[in-house]
């Protein structure tokens, strides 16, 4: 269930727009003051949890870095593991690699290879949705583990990329639409 409406209007009105950030022609989404206020942070958890709560997940798995913020406690409220995606060369045992395709080049996320077991139910988190390579990347992971993806949850979706299309129609929530 999405936040009620003058929920939703303090975590809209907690997100600062920076222009130009990290180069010239990106608005920017800065959650910082969001994390920052126990309020709209936990307003945000809640969110989440009033979401899934009823879909039995087994493992939420956050990707790097800021999805990290929002995994560790949704899994702690919703009685679950958390699993987290890295970057290569972040993760101490032995991984499964996903690349995906970036505007110039290529990059990859990793997975420890008994994060997720054959049939769990998994839910995958970060922060912002734009053009859905890394989310699809960690699906495709939790996929070759065995796992079932159940859904993706972002506190933000910027629409105009269409990054929910990569999810291969997978149920996708968002707090906070852009």
């Amino acid at each position: 269930m999405p936040p009620a409406s003058s929920d939703h209007q303090s975590l809209r009105n907690a997100v600062r727009d920076i222009p130009d950030f990290p180069k010239p022609g990106i608005l920017f989404k800065d959650i910082t003051p969001l994390l920052a206020n126990p309020v709209t942070f936990r307003l945000a958890l809640d969110g989440f949890v009033d979401r899934w709560k009823t879909e039995g997940i087994n493992k939420v798995v956050g990707i790097e870095s800021r999805g990290f913020l929002f995994a560790a406690p949704l899994a702690d409220r919703l009685g679950a593991g958390l699993v987290i995606v890295r970057k290569p060369g972040k993760l101490p045992y032995r991984t499964l690699k996903e690349q995906y395709e970036l505007e110039y080049g290529f990059d990859s996320v990793h997975l420890h290879e008994d994060a997720i077991s054959r049939g769990e139910r998994a839910l995958i988190v970060d922060d912002v949705i734009a053009t859905g390579g890394t989310a699809a990347a960690v699906g495709r992971l939790v996929k070759r583990l065995g796992g079932q993806v159940i859904g993706y949850s972002f506190l933000i979706e910027l629409a105009a990329l269409k990054g929910t299309q990569k999810l291969e129609g997978a149920t996708t929530f968002a707090l906070l639409h852009y």
